[in-house]
């Protein structure tokens, strides 16, 4: 790598702290291939979400949110004088897609790429914060793919089946929520975001006959070289996403994005998702971890994704952690999961549910027990978005007080011992985690969207904080906490405004649809 150059300047934040017992090792194969994603700014900023504000349709999005063509042609321009080739480019999703050497990469961006060995595994990662040129400093919101090291972790638990004490089939547990049977997801169009594992039809047909069901469509939708690759542990992940949210709304169609477990994969599958042409109703994320394990610009570049899936009307469920408040980081502070934290997620938290006779819900509390805990509290990075001011969100209880984004917005069951039936890699399991939350609240939206029509439900959390009828849709959660949080009447950050109503959602929806649509709004 040559000196560091005086015509370029530092991408403050683009380095990742180093993970939790990894080690480094030399200097990355210099001849190796390799591929970097650029993601751009958008050509017109993009306006704050506001309740009734119309989606824009993809075409209207591009015209006037999507890359700018001159700033794609500096990237061009870049590519050539670094002795790299632009394989692809796409307006909709901001994004330029490079090749390269390793060593031409690190010529480029200034920065000496290393091997890192982590879990016996070797990756690669910069030595530092990236250098770009000067003239590109305000065009390029993230570079993504020089670190391949994993960004996330699925948010699943299984119970060993002695300690189950009720489990669930997903259509049942459905039915305990309300959710309406009169509609099945025709029409409608769920996006679920995998960073590992695959799945099997024979599983699938397995599952879904066992309740009586047809399979319903499954496309995967292959992102950066990975695709449906079951044998592996995250097989249980996608299994669970898919059968959770093909119980639901069974005549929807479902694209699996399955990308590498690393930044430029996870940013570019859930880009790929809300930008895509197939319009889904709501993309369901069941991987995550700490905020305070990613790089600022991997926090700002997917938050700003999230903000396009707003715009465009896509409602993006998050889980929002199993480890309780301190997201499992163990340094003594609490810590909000990412991407749950962004302010344009809806972010799924856990409950313990226990129905005795399987027609109603006995009782339900906040999910903390020795499996684990549900995510959830205040965002370190992400402040209090406007549609969350009067929710009574508090302060971070670390010694900053910042007042952040709270989370999560809603919840669902999620102990694994009061879990969901499932099928995976040839056997029934019992699942839970907020892993399943996501999935189900995806499921309840693509419901609600085939009832409302071509606009759907928008961006959810606009109706849930903007409107107070909306907020009793939810089974206020009152008893238990998550570690530093408890649970109390109304929004709390342990389980939000609480578990679904799918009979009250449906109405509450509906109403308002009506006065959106008489006032001229939508």
């Amino acid at each position: 790598m040559a000196a560091t150059r005086p015509d370029y300047v530092t991408m403050a934040g683009s380095a990742r702290p180093p993970l939790p017992g990894e080690s480094p090792g030399g200097n990355a194969e210099p001849g190796q291939r390799m591929r970097v994603t650029l993601m751009l700014r958008h050509a017109t900023p993009l306006e704050a979400p506001g309740l009734g504000r119309r989606a824009l349709r993809r075409d209207k999005f591009v015209a006037r949110h999507g890359a700018r063509g001159d700033d794609i042609e500096r990237v061009r321009q870049f590519a050539d004088a670094s002795g790299l080739t632009v394989v692809s480019e796409d307006r909709a999703r901001r994004v330029v897609l490079l090749e390269g050497t390793v060593a031409a990469m690190a010529e480029a961006f200034d920065t000496p790429l290393m091997r890192v060995e982590y879990q016996g595994q070797e990756f690669r990662a910069p030595g530092g914060d990236l250098r770009i040129p000067a003239s590109l400093e305000p065009v390029v919101h993230g570079v993504f793919g020089l670190d391949t090291r994993p960004v996330a972790q699925p948010r699943f638990v299984i119970a060993h089946p002695d300690a189950v004490v009720g489990s669930f089939a997903v259509p049942d547990l459905a039915g305990l929520y309300g959710f309406p049977p009169a509609f099945n997801g025709l029409g409608q169009t769920i996006a679920i975001i995998e960073l590992g594992g695959g799945f099997t039809t024979e599983d699938l047909d397995t599952y879904f006959s066992g309740l009586g069901l047809a399979t319903p469509s499954v496309t995967p939708m292959p992102v950066d070289g990975s695709g449906n690759a079951p044998g592996d542990p995250a097989d249980l992940e996608v299994m669970l996403d898919i059968e959770v949210v093909g119980s639901i709304a069974p005549a929807a169609s479902i694209l699996v994005y399955f990308a590498p477990n690393s930044e430029q994969g996870f940013v570019d599958a859930v880009s790929s998702a809300v930008t895509s042409s197939a319009r889904p109703s709501a993309v369901s994320v069941s991987w995550g971890q700490a905020e305070k394990l990613y790089s600022a610009s991997f926090l700002s570049s997917m938050d700003s994704v999230l903000q396009d899936a707003v715009a465009l009307g896509v409602t993006v469920c998050v889980a929002a952690g199993d480890r309780g408040s301190s997201d499992g980081v163990g340094d003594g502070d609490q810590h909000a999961d990412f991407p749950a934290s962004s302010p344009h997620a809806l972010a799924c938290g856990g409950t313990i549910l226990d129905s005795d006779d399987g027609t109603r819900i006995d009782s339900e509390l906040v999910w903390n027990d020795d499996s684990g805990a549900t995510g959830g509290g205040v965002s370190d990075v992400f402040p209090l978005p406007g549609w969350q001011f009067d929710a009574g969100v508090p302060p971070t209880v670390n010694a900053s007080g910042f007042a952040g984004r709270g989370l999560p917005d809603v919840a669902a069951d999620a102990s694994p011992y009061t879990g969901y039936r499932i099928r995976a890699d040839g056997s029934d399991q019992i699942a839970g985690g907020t892993s399943a939350v996501a999935p189900l609240w995806a499921g309840l939206i693509a419901l609600m969207s085939q009832y409302l029509g071509p606009d759907g439900t928008g961006f959810l959390n606009l109706v849930l904080y903007g409107d107070t009828s909306a907020q009793q849709t939810c089974n206020d959660i009152v008893s238990g906490d998550n570690g530093s949080y408890p649970a109390g009447p109304g929004w709390d950050p342990c389980t939000g405004w609480g578990s679904p109503n799918g009979d009250r959602l449906l109405q509450v929806l509906g109403t308002w649809a009506f006065a959106q649509v008489q006032a001229g709004l939508i």
